[in-house]
């Protein structure tokens, strides 16, 4: 440890600490720079977004295009879709990929080793698009919230990292809660998912954002655009050519481009928000349970 403090306060590791604070503020500034822009468009006036091709502060603040998408039937009810979806598909998904790793936590576990070689074996190889677009068909999910959260419903990678953590808790846990008389389902949620909050919160993330941001599932299962989610309302508003998707009053409709601008900050928002409650138990999440298999 000696040594390492050493090494960095020498000249040459001053420099490396200064090189690598200037480059990773670069990077973090041309990576904010196009949220930014969006930023600043959904808020300018429609001559400036005609006149300047890039800015980071509008000239004229105007609130045209978020008045637009709040009032709109068609955002409004995207956007209660949306959040009540990434919701349950996350509960959905969190308990069906630990109901699945706490098994599979147990060395004992007859067939073990051939239902890990299986579930990496789908990290590599997957049935495709067409096919699980047939499967979604014949169990009658199409035109359903269902085909956007079953299919998906537990990630392999997730699964292994989910029981690799359970495999590092004590056994001596689970056998005092056998003594107690507790099953091995009381026994899960009673005494490994509390224990468990780092990897679930991490990976409570990870299935929150991958749900939030599919666009995919509802362009090729919601046939019903009332059903359509945040994703595919913005996916739709940024291809248009015109605005009837927003079922606002066209008279009073401001600029595409500023509507564009107002839906991609709002869609981008909450996760955003969201983000810091998990913050505290990312890393730790990612990396106790991917210390060993």
């Amino acid at each position: 440890m000696a040594r390492e403090k050493y090494r960095f306060n020498t000249p040459a590791g001053r420099v490396f600490d200064v090189v690598n604070v200037v480059l990773l503020s670069l990077l973090g500034i041309v990576a904010l720079l196009p949220f930014v822009y969006v930023t600043a468009g959904s808020f300018a006036t429609e001559s400036e977004l005609a006149t300047r091709s890039f800015f980071v502060w509008p000239e004229t603040f105007s609130l045209r295009a978020y008045e637009s998408i709040l009032t709109s039937p068609a955002f409004l009810r995207a956007m209660v879709t949306t959040i009540l979806v990434t919701a349950v598909g996350t509960v959905i998904q969190l308990l069906l990929t630990a109901s699945m790793a706490y098994p599979l936590s147990k060395a004992n576990l007859p067939g073990r080793r051939v239902m890990l070689s299986l579930i990496v074996f789908t990290m590599v190889f997957s049935g495709g698009m067409i096919p699980t677009f047939l499967m979604v068909k014949d169990l009658g999910l199409l035109d359903t919230y269902w085909a956007l959260i079953l299919p998906m419903a537990i990630n392999p990678f997730s699964l292994i990292i989910i029981k690799n953590f359970f495999q590092q808790l004590p056994n001596e846990l689970e056998e005092s809660a056998k003594i107690d008389g507790a099953n091995e389902l009381q026994t899960l949620w009673s005494v490994i998912l509390p224990l468990s909050k780092p990897v679930l919160a991490t990976f409570a993330l990870f299935y929150a954002v991958g749900i939030w941001n599919d666009f995919m599932s509802p362009l090729l299962y919601l046939n019903d655009n009332s059903m359509w989610t945040l994703q595919m309302f913005l996916r739709q508003v940024t291809v248009a050519t015109d605005l009837s998707i927003v079922e606002a009053d066209p008279s009073q409709l401001p600029p595409a481009q500023g509507i564009k601008f107002a839906v991609i900050v709002v869609a981008t928002l909450p996760i955003l928000l969201f983000y810091p409650f998990l913050q505290k138990h990312f890393a730790k999440g990612m990396l106790i349970g991917s210390v060993k298999g």
